[in-house]
Formats: structure tokens, C-alpha cells, sequence
């Protein structure tokens, strides 16, 4: 018989997530089978999934012969690994497929069991991307905290001003680490928090993609607020972004990079549905910009590398894992489908200069998108 197998801690593995939205710190074996969903889980844990996933049919390791296991001297994380083979004998079990992540040793000892072991990851990324009510759930917690912490960020740039080109809040420099801290925790009173390195960055950094910020944020430039709060209770993520700019009046082609990616943005969002590939609506921010002479990964050369104008995919899927599928880029081929959450971010960017880029999630619907975020665009905080 096939069956479908995961071995993994729910932590780590958003594959396991999935399945048994629970976090479970030790790793343990999954197993489906002729419509039976099995699982060797110790009764450390047999309770609280047989509460969230009554369906799963719980086997303990001591039925599996884990007695007989330690009196032979099994370190625990060989008895892990065979009990993985055990539960496919088990249940009659010869061959499974399994994801990319599945563990070398555990795959090992199957193959050496008589088990077939099949890799097939596009078989997970389906299961994944349709969303389940638990998870919509947690991203939409997840995005109330990114709401509320851009509105905290927003707050501190409105009442600042500007001295001597830097930004000042009741007499003290205002730096990105400032912010930071602010938003963080907001998002942890709402159950969300957000790791160390969300951005709040102008300048230089603003334009480097993924560099976090640091120290005194400038007056009159755009400052790139990038944020991803995560729900303890499903483990989903959001994914938000706002550029603002305080203290000063914004230069014109601040300006003019700010509506280009709004108008992006808003065309993305207007063509988002079932059926449309990210690849498709990758084009729409594309033809937007090129437009505007502004480059693209459409227009450079290939084998050259871009850092410059909209010189990123448009973005991704979101959800168990902040960057998941599917793919709005080049290589974003599969069509949406009903229950894809995905975060679309167009920016336009000048290296040592900063840039601008707006990113909202959309969860796509049966006949269009619904727009998560309720956050206005603008420029000014």
C-alpha cells in the first residue's frame, strides 16, 4: 500500500503544521493511508491532538516495542527513526511519499525496511497553499498586530519634525531601533510578536532589500517600514510594508516613485483572482514601471544582477512560513486558487538614495481577492 509520510516537530516543519496544528516540540512520525490519518505521538502530547485532530488515529512508541528498543541501547534519536519504519509495518505500508524535508536518516532506514521512499514536494505545496478556517484565522490575527504596529510607527513619524536632516520625537534623535521596539511590542500584547530584524529603513538601506536599519532615521526621505508579526496560537504569519516620509516635504521623484508603486499595487490587486498565475500579475507591476523607465528583471540582460528600480519579484505566498508558495515572480507558473493568501509588494528603489515599496496581503477568494489590511498608502504618516 502508499501512503503520504512526514516526520518532523510541528515547530520547524510547517508541513507537519499542516496537519496537526498543534506545537510539538519533539519530532514524531505522520502517516496516511487508505483514508486513516496514524500517528505515533507519547502521551505527553496524545491528549491535546486527539482534542484538535480527533480523526488522527494515535499510536503510542511503547505498542511500537519501544521497551525492547532501549534495552537494546538505542540512542532516542535512532529509536525516532525506527519507529518511523515500525508504523509502516504497522499499518502494511510499503511505499510513501514524503516531502523534500524528510530527514536523510529517516529516509534511510526506511528504504533499508522494504519501504519505498518517493520525494514529491509539489504534492505538500498543494496541501498548503488552501488555507483551512484555522489558519485564515491566525493570519487574520496576525494582520490586526501588523495593522496596529504600522499604526504605532506611524504615530511616532507624525509627531516628530525634522532637525538639521534628522528626525526628532520629544527632543530625543528618532532611529529606526526606536521604532522597532515600539512596534514589537505592540504586536506581542496581541499575541503576534515579530522578530528582531523587521525593517524600519531609509536610505542606503532602504534600497538594499532586506537590511533591517539602524540609528537616526532622516527628515524628508523615505523610510521603508517592513513588517511580519507571527500568531502563537497557528503559527501563521503576515506580512506588511509602508514607506513614509517625515519632517520635511518629500522630493519630487520620492513622490513620483511612490505613485508609480501605488498605481502598481492597485492594479495587481484589481486583476488578483483564481485562474491568474503569478507570473501574470508580476507583468502588470512590470509593465507599470518599465513604462516609467524604471528597470526590471524583464529588461536586464541575463546573468547580470539587478539592484536597482523594481529589482525584486512582486512576492509570495504567506502563511505557515512567511515566504511559501506560490511564487509572484518570473518563474510564478501556477495559477491561484481559492484559500492562497499571498503578499504582493511592488518597490522601486535607487541604490544610496532608498526607495519605495507597499505590501498588503490578499487572500484570494472565489472570484477575486479580499484585501486584508486596512491601512491608507500615503506618504505622509
Amino acid at each position: 500500500m502508499e501512503g503520504i509520510l512526514i516526520h518532523a516537530d510541528t515547530l520547524r516543519s510547517a508541513t507537519l503544521r499542516h496537519e496537526v496544528p498543534l506545537a510539538i516540540i519533539d519530532p514524531f512520525t505522520y502517516l496516511e493511508v487508505d483514508g486513516r490519518r496514524v500517528a505515533v505521538i507519547s502521551v505527553l502530547e496524545a491528549d491535546r491532538v486527539a482534542e484538535v485532530a480527533p480523526d488522527i488515529e494515535i499510536i503510542d512508541p511503547y505498542k511500537l516495542g519501544m521497551d525492547e528498543m532501549i534495552a537494546q541501547g538505542m540512542r532516542w534519536d535512532e529509536s525516532e527513526v525506527e519507529l518511523a519504519l515500525r508504523l509502516c509495518q504497522e499499518v502494511g505500508v510499503t511505499k510513501v511519499i514524503v516531502p523534500g524535508e524528510l530527514g536523510v536518516a529517516v529516509a534511510d532506514r526506511l528504504r533499508s525496511g522494504g519501504v519505498d521512499v518517493v520525494v514529491d514536494e509539489p504534492e505538500f505545496i498543494r496541501r498548503r497553499r488552501v488555507k483551512n478556517e484555522r489558519e485564515i484565522d491566525g493570519i487574520r490575527r496576525a494582520q490586526a498586530a501588523a495593522t496596529g504596529a504600522m499604526g504605532i510607527a506611524a504615530g511616532l513619524l507624525r509627531d516628530s519634525y525634522g532637525r538639521d536632516g534628522v528626525l526628532y520625537h520629544r527632543g530625543d534623535i528618532l532611529t529606526s531601533e526606536a521604532v522597532r521596539e515600539a512596534m514589537r511590542e505592540h504586536a506581542a500584547t496581541m499575541g503576534c510578536p515579530m522578530p528582531h530584524d523587521v525593517i524600519v529603513a531609509a536610505e542606503g538601506a532602504a534600497a538594499s532589500g532586506h537590511d533591517p536599519g539602524s540609528g537616526p532615521l532622516p527628515a524628508g526621505m523615505p523610510i521603508v517600514i517592513d513588517i511580519w508579526p507571527q500568531d502563537e496560537a497557528s503559527s501563521c504569519w503576515a506580512d506588511m510594508t509602508r514607506t513614509f516620509v517625515a519632517g520635511a516635504e518629500p522630493a519630487g521623484d520620492v513622490v513620483e516613485m511612490h505613485r508609480l508603486t501605488l498605481e502598481a499595487h492597485e492594479a495587481v490587486k484589481a486583476a488578483a483572482r483564481p485562474g491568474v498565475t503569478g507570473n501574470e500579475l508580476y507583468d502588470i507591476a512590470c509593465d507599470i514601471y518599465e513604462a516609467a523607465g524604471h528597470l526590471t528583471q524583464r529588461t536586464k540582460p541575463e546573468g547580470e544582477i539587478l539592484d536597482e528600480g523594481f529589482y525584486h519579484s512582486l512576492g509570495h505566498g504567506v502563511g505557515l512560513e512567511v515566504h511559501e508558495y506560490p511564487s509572484l515572480g518570473r518563474s510564478g507558473n501556477e495559477p491561484l486558487v481559492p484559500g492562497d493568501v499571498i503578499a504582493v509588494e511592488p518597490g522601486t528603489y535607487r541604490q544610496g538614495y532608498g526607495g519605495v515599496r507597499l505590501e498588503d496581503l490578499l487572500l484570494i477568494t472565489q472570484d477575486g481577492c479580499e484585501v486584508l489590511p486596512d491601512f491608507p498608502y500615503d506618504l505622509k504618516p
